[in-house]
């Protein structure tokens, strides 16, 4: 007998285009997420990927919704979504629609969470619920001072040794002000990296 669970069907806007590398991107709260529709943008310009945007609430702050052409979840969504037991679960239904993961870029906030494993949002929903056998980037971006602080390093460690991939940050000045070591690397480099994980999914077994 079938259960009301098995009747759960993922939401139009996150069934899987045959033959699609599926990206979602991570945006949090650092001001370098006002490079977000830049770097969507340059996603779909790459042949046969697709695109999905998870962001936190303090991340909205930066960019401009209507520069970003592809479909934006947030916190709000996960709860919308689901009111009885055959509802989907966004933060499950987008880790199964992406073949990759990127963060970018990734605050200390949520650096800090994810190291510790807290998932308190959409987006760290998702990373504690990720497919270890899939690609995750995280793009560090901070202040100096913050990205000195001793337990950053520890914290970027315990993300590479859960499996994650670090598209290091670069030295720059800073808006606030600073010089020095923390801003997001360039958009450039991060498509770079992401090119490297990108291939052709199988085409679904047909049923016998």
């Amino acid at each position: 007998m079938q259960t009301d669970q098995d009747d759960s069907r993922p939401p139009s806007d996150l069934v899987k285009t045959s033959g699609a590398f599926c990206v979602l991107v991570g945006v949090t709260g650092s001001v370098a997420a006002l490079k977000l529709p830049v770097l969507v943008s340059e996603l779909l310009h790459l042949p046969g990927v697709d695109v999905r945007v998870v962001t936190t609430e303090h991340a909205q702050h930066f960019y401009n919704p209507e520069e970003v052409s592809v479909k934006v979840y947030c916190d709000k969504d996960e709860w919308e979504m689901w009111s009885q037991r055959s509802d989907p679960v966004l933060h499950i239904e987008l880790r199964r629609w992406a073949d990759l993961l990127v963060i970018a870029p990734l605050d200390a906030n949520t650096l800090g969470k994810i190291a510790s494993g807290i998932c308190d949002n959409l987006l760290t929903c998702v990373v504690r619920a990720w497919d270890s056998s899939r690609p995750l980037l995280f793009c560090p971006a901070m202040n100096t001072a913050m990205w000195q602080h001793p337990i950053t390093a520890q914290q970027v460690d315990r993300l590479k040794e859960f499996g994650y991939v670090e598209i290091p940050c670069i030295a720059k000045k800073l808006v606030c002000g600073d010089k020095g070591k923390g801003a997001m690397a360039e958009v450039s480099t991060i498509i770079s990296v992401i090119k490297q994980y990108i291939q052709p999914t199988s085409e679904p077994s047909p049923q016998t």
